[in-house]
């Protein structure tokens, strides 16, 4: 098994209302995975929905990743316009460069972009897992549901698996 960390939609424009919230919870796993990933020189993929009518685009504050969370030297950065991190974008070929066959899928919003990225995932014959609590969303019922209807590993689970 080699996996990839995805964080999703992690960004300002989104970090309002219940979201922040949500995103502030999901964010200390997602940080905790990210600590794993990095100790153990395994690929990360920063996913950034770029949205031209909301203003949501590469040099403004809301395309920006929240303060909590932030990128590394060396980790992947993939701009999306479509709920599917994978349509029309580089992220299949990234991992696929890189032998990654199971992703590790985080963030924001989990009825949205992060199950639309599951799927797409599957589209692809990888195999995709959710980190258990590591997903944000306006509502903590789809974040239940999606959480529900999808594999999923806790951050211990995950850990045994990074570090084998």
């Amino acid at each position: 098994m080699n996996m990839a960390l995805l964080i999703i939609d992690m960004q300002k424009a989104y970090y309002e209302g219940p979201g922040k919230v949500s995103m502030d919870k999901a964010a200390e796993y997602i940080s905790e995975a990210l600590g794993l990933f990095r100790e153990n020189g395994l690929p990360i993929v920063w996913i950034q929905d770029a949205d031209e009518e909301d203003g949501i685009v590469p040099g403004t504050r809301g395309y920006e990743i929240i303060d909590i969370l932030k990128p590394e030297t060396g980790e992947e950065i993939v701009s999306k316009t479509y709920s599917n991190s994978f349509n029309k974008t580089d992220l299949f070929p990234f991992l696929t460069s890189r032998n990654a066959d199971t992703v590790i899928i985080t963030g924001y919003s989990a009825e949205y972009c992060v199950l639309s990225t599951y799927r797409g995932a599957k589209d692809h014959d990888l195999f995709p897992i959710l980190l258990r609590h590591g997903l944000a969303s306006d509502s903590k019922e789809n974040n239940t549901f999606v959480e529900d209807i999808s594999e999923t590993v806790t951050l211990n689970v995950l850990r045994r698996m990074v570090e084998g």
